[in-house]
């Protein structure tokens, strides 16, 4: 991913007409990455940075992009004022809703990958969404490979009726299971409730060794420095296994996803929940 010089971003900025993005948790390890996407983007303007660390500099700098003209603020709403188009949030559950509500009362499109909001939280953010018919995409994973995952864990489910996930990510992610692995349970226990999976093939279990129990599935969750974001989904059946796996090793593989979802967002009214569904 090219960087540019300092002079061509500071041109971008003046002439782009694009779509005005905000990005929050811009400091963050995957702000980063989508600060430096958004910047290198023909069609997009970074107009806002949000985050608590680096306050007052400029976020082209802090990223060694040269100067964008954009300095870093903890106010999301000192940046609204400059009328962007989409938020990118990639920050904690607690700061993304308090994001994302507010950039919807705005009037501004939403595109978050923060995992660990309530279910209570995004019913409020769904209600709000359609009552301001503003668009959003929420989803657990923007990697392709992990939404292809999801897929495919699907069509295994027609076929076994057992499985557990694995799931692997840094040491400081706070919430497990990941968002991604619930994800991929509540999809597998869609499948199987369609093929009225039988009571008594469910895998669950009280003793803790056994992980967290959703959906009709044991998953365990690891939490290692060194790690970005992998999966293993086993699916068991007579005298077999069958596994997917899907490795993020960058932050990179997030961001087609995410500029993919900023480039549809606004033409969306409501919430897409999961990337899967914006793009099969």
């Amino acid at each position: 991913m090219g960087m540019g010089s300092q002079t061509e971003g500071v041109n971008k900025v003046e002439s782009n007409n694009g779509i005005k993005v905000v990005v929050t948790g811009a400091c963050g390890k995957v702000g980063r990455e989508m600060v430096k996407a958004v910047v290198d983007a023909p069609d997009m303007e970074l107009v806002g940075a949000v985050d608590r660390l680096r306050l007052r500099e400029d976020i082209g700098e802090v990223l060694g992009l040269g100067k964008q003209q954009v300095l870093v603020t903890d106010s999301l709403e000192e940046v609204l004022v400059r009328k962007p188009d989409v938020i990118i949030d990639f920050t904690n559950a607690r700061a993304a809703f308090q994001h994302i509500t507010t950039a919807v009362k705005h009037g501004v499109s939403v595109v978050s990958g923060s995992t660990g909001l309530s279910n209570q939280e995004l019913e409020q953010i769904y209600m709000l969404c359609e009552k301001n018919q503003i668009g959003a995409v929420i989803a657990p994973n923007f990697a392709l490979g992990a939404v292809l995952m999801f897929r495919l864990s699907q069509e295994v489910a027609k076929w076994f009726d057992q499985a557990e996930i694995i799931e692997l990510h840094n040491d400081r992610k706070l919430d497990a299971p990941s968002g991604t692995a619930l994800r991929t349970a509540s999809l597998i226990q869609e499948q199987w409730k369609n093929i009225d999976r039988s009571e008594d093939s469910l895998n669950t279990s009280n003793v803790a060794a056994r992980g967290d129990q959703a959906h009709g599935l044991s998953i365990h969750s690891v939490r290692l420095p060194g790690l970005v974001a992998h999966q293993e989904v086993i699916f068991g059946g007579f005298g077999q296994t069958l596994t997917i796996r899907h490795d993020s090793f960058t932050r990179e593989s997030f961001v087609p996803g995410v500029m993919l979802s900023v480039r549809k967002v606004k033409s969306l009214k409501g919430v897409v929940f999961g990337l899967e569904n914006l793009i099969f």
